[in-house]
């Protein structure tokens, strides 16, 4: 989960990007079945967001 982190970009969440972007972590999965690390983003929202950086200033 550290190295989604690094790279994720403002405004998304960690766990959602590197679920998106890294096809290793659904290869295990059998066809059409649920990630539960995803259903469950799905279900209850991402709880850890990273923050926007302010365009104020």
């Amino acid at each position: 989960m550290t190295v989604a982190a690094s790279t994720t970009p403002a405004g998304q969440c960690p766990q959602c990007w590197q679920h998106a972007h890294d096809k290793r972590i659904h290869r295990k999965l059998r066809p059409r079945e649920h990630c539960p690390q995803c259903a469950d983003h799905m279900i209850n929202g991402c709880p850890n967001i990273t923050p926007k950086k302010s365009r104020w200033w």
